[in-house]
């Protein structure tokens, strides 16, 4: 811990100590009475209007704030593609600030509308006050992949072999559009339907509370051009197998309506290996176990997107949102298993055929409203979103005993499984915010969650000629939960509204939880209803408008989900199974934060100390079993401690070169001695990332981003290191609305992994290894706009 105070205290010995009198302005950004999201405003400081002092872009309902700028007077200029630029003059002084811009207007450009080159790009990091934002369009190397892709190369963002993402060593809460939804496995989510990533690591009181580490919010792409719009692509490339996709988008915009319409699809295959061993100190006939598994897999997934908005006036606007996800999984797997004694004869051995074919339907749908008044500090909010989801699994199973010489004997013994899944996920929403002092502003909503979701699991056995259902591994397991929010945030600052030399919120969130699950043979039963409360607090100690201080503190909870609670064992391979636990209770979390942000002209720093202390703390658990398997499932732990330092850097030393460098240290310690005297592991972990982009030529842009991810630790042993190279180019032809991209993933194909356990029961280790490397190759072309770079791009994603 001192050694990382040390580092923290270092990065910001070069900090003032003085304030210069400062306001702030504020307004929104109108066009035909519709808000205009991502315009980019900018403040140049009078005399010198060529030099850009200040600059920010407006949210999706046209607000744009600048916050502890300067007094004096400036030039503001409003751009945006598709519109004419916007000039006004502005004189900020402690009379008049605020500076109050309402419905500032700008006027469509119909000859740039068509003949628009487009000729810059976002920022692949937008920092906020909460977090950070990425721009999926900046992100080149993951051209064609998933979300999963997108977050393995986002800044502080670790996601390891299996594809569980955490934010400094926990589980965050991820969210489409902001809300909560059934396209939980970021792979169902193509990479070139995505605008941003949101990352928010100290959420207040008006987020959900179950956020362990925070919160991901995933943001789909829609466009705000006027006239009609649209793009196409079509992809192709190879890792050990074949891969394709295809997309289009669509939008057609009016004064009053929007209305646009997606499709994107991806196809791909791969192959893995996975070897693994263990040994069982307690069970001398069964003591040496090895496995040798290679499987194939072929993957679709297809996505369609509507979105239809209506403002019937300046005031009040409507928007109406569905997509529907299709996605299929074929799964070839060869499992060979020995088993020998201790003295290391031979004991039994099989290989163990599996066909799985899973398939997956979701559909959402998601009706806003948002009402605005004449005080851009005023909003009011409302929606109603539903995610239903249909999911089948179906998997055909043949186990063929074999002797020591790998010769066949005996008859070869058939199975069958099928998990079928139906699950609803409703949300209602509604959030007011209002100034009730010179200083002060209420933020204040509702939020409820509505969960009902079905699981019927199914095992039988071929005898003679026919499949004979075991009614001991079948059930049906019924799950449901509501949960209802209520939260009240206020913020307010010391000193003047020239010269706010601190700002603070205090937030307190109420929960109302009552859930129950039960299988149909009643062998499974739970109820639990809490109310619960949870505080957030965040405090800013302003050195000057480019510097600043915070302090924040939050408590969270990890509520488990069906996934965790769901009790049937999936028996695809004997020797490992793995389940739920129907007795998980929620994980209670404490945080505290403390952070530094300094930017300079082309260089920025954001620097973290943090400290999370957990209980109930869940995490998953193996448990040795007397036929010489282990189980696998997720149990309460006990206690997890973890502190650290992150940091995220940018610079732009030239015109030629940026780059974006972020690592997270910490320390944790794992306490699972209520479950096992040898469950305590505490270790040092770090992951970081180096983004780097060149501009080679007119138009040419080349991304080469570096991943490692340390040892982490487990409650029974570690999982190993993980670190790859991506590499991306894309080059813009004609006019710009046509681009050629190549993407080159795992460069060097080191991308591997694997665990290993130590516990007074067992040893044993696995490692797994896939086609990660993977060469794809994009063409992309937009229409009539230039589509404010929404790229539209092949499908690819790297496993491992």
């Amino acid at each position: 811990m001192k050694k990382i105070l040390i580092l923290f205290c270092f990065s910001i010995l070069n900090s003032v100590a003085f304030a210069q009198k400062s306001g702030s302005i504020v307004g929104n950004l109108t066009a035909n009475q519709e808000p205009i999201e991502f315009a980019t405003i900018t403040l140049s400081k009078l005399p010198d209007s060529t030099k850009i002092v200040y600059f920010t872009s407006s949210d999706s309902l046209g607000h744009f704030s600048f916050e502890n700028i300067n007094l004096g007077n400036y030039l503001m200029k409003v751009s945006l593609i598709g519109y004419k630029t916007s000039i006004q003059n502005i004189n900020l002084s402690e009379q008049n600030s605020p500076y109050f811009l309402k419905d500032f207007r700008l006027s469509t450009d119909d000859k740039l509308l068509n003949e628009v080159v487009v000729t810059s790009q976002k920022k692949l990091i937008e920092k906020t006050t909460e977090g950070f934002i990425v721009n999926a369009n900046a992100n080149i190397t993951q051209l064609g992949g998933t979300a999963t892709d997108l977050l393995k190369n986002t800044p502080t963002v670790s996601v390891d072999a299996e594809g569980a993402i955490t934010l400094r060593g926990k589980t965050p809460l991820i969210l489409i559009n902001g809300r909560n939804s059934n396209l939980t496995n970021t792979d169902q989510i193509p990479a070139s339907s995505i605008e941003s990533i949101e990352i928010i690591n100290s959420a207040s009181a008006k987020y959900d509370a179950n956020a362990e580490s925070g919160i991901i919010n995933i943001k789909l792409k829609k466009n705000t051009q006027n006239g009609t719009n649209g793009a196409i692509a079509i992809g192709g490339g190879f890792g050990s197998r074949e891969r394709a996709n295809s997309a289009l988008l669509i939008n057609h915009k009016t004064d009053k309506w929007n209305i646009g319409l997606g499709y994107d699809n991806r196809f791909a295959g791969r192959t893995k290996r996975i070897t693994s061993n263990r040994t069982n100190f307690n069970l001398p006939d069964k003591y040496y176990i090895n496995q040798d598994r290679n499987d194939e897999r072929v993957e679709r997934l297809q996505n369609l997107k509507l979105n239809l908005d209506f403002a019937p006036n300046e005031k009040n606007a409507f928007a109406f949102e569905a997509i529907g996800n299709l996605e299929g999984q074929d799964n070839d797997e060869l499992l060979n298993s020995i088993i020998q004694k201790q003295n290391n004869s031979f004991n039994t051995g099989n290989n163990r055929h599996s066909w799985e074919y899973k398939r997956s339907k979701v559909a959402e749908f998601a009706l806003n409203y948002n009402h605005k008044y004449d005080n851009p500090q005023k909003s009011l909010s409302a929606s109603i979103t539903s995610s239903i989801e249909n999911g089948k699994e179906n998997t055909d199973i043949s186990t063929q005993n074999i002797d020591e010489n790998a010769n066949n004997i005996g008859a070869i013994f058939w199975q069958r499984t099928h998990n079928y899944e139906n699950g609803v996920i409703s949300n209602a929403k509604l959030d007011y915010t209002l100034p009730i002092s010179e200083k002060g502003i209420l933020e204040t909503g509702y939020k409820g969650i509505f969960r009902s979701i079905k699981t019927d699991f199914e095992m039988a056995d071929k005898l003679e000629n026919s499949y004979v259902i075991n009614p001991a591994s079948s059930n049906i397991f019924n799950f449901n939960e509501q949960v209802h929010a209520v939260y009240a945030l206020y913020h307010s600052y010391f000193g003047t509204a020239e010269q706010p030399k601190v700002k603070y919120e205090f937030g307190l969130r109420a929960e109302q939880v009552n859930n129950n699950g039960e299988t149909q043979n009643n062998s499974t039963h739970f109820t639990n209803n809490y109310l619960k409360l949870f505080p957030t607090a965040n405090i800013s100690y302003f050195i000057n408008a480019d510097e600043f201080w915070k302090l924040s503190y939050g408590k969270r909870i990890n509520r488990p989900g069906l996934g965790q609670l769901n009790p049937f064992v999936d028996i695809t391979d004997a020797l490992n199974p793995h389940s739920g636990n129907p007795n998980l209770k929620p994980e209670i979390i404490h945080a505290v934060e403390i952070s530094y942000n300094k930017e300079w002209d082309k260089v920025s720093l954001s620097s973290n100390v943090f400290y999370r202390h957990a209980n109930n703390t869940i995490r998953n658990f193996f448990i040795a079993q007397n036929d010489g398997s282990v189980l696998n499932l997720p149990n309460n732990i006990g206690t997890a401690d973890s502190y650290g330092l992150e940091n995220i850097f940018t610079a732009k030393p030239t015109d030629f070169y940026d780059l974006n460098a972020s690592i997270s240290l910490f320390q944790q310690k794992l306490n699972g001695s209520n479950v096992s005297s040898d469950a305590i592991q505490s270790s040092f972990n770090w992951y970081g990332k180096l983004i780097n982009n060149f501009a080679l030529s007119k138009g040419g842009k080349l991304q080469v981003i570096a991943n490692y991810n340390s040892a982490a630790t487990t409650p029974q042993g570690r999982l190993i290191a993980l670190y790859n190279v991506d590499l991306g180019f894309q080059q813009k032809l004609g006019k710009g609305n046509t681009r050629l991209g190549l993407v080159v993933v795992d460069v060097f194909n080191t991308l591997k992994s694997g665990s290993k356990n130590f516990t007074n029961e067992f040893t044993s280790s696995r490692s797994q290894k896939a086609d990660t490397r993977a060469v794809m190759l994009t063409l992309a072309y937009t229409f009539k706009a230039a589509f404010k770079e929404k790229l539209l791009d092949n499908k690819f994603s790297k496993e491992f």
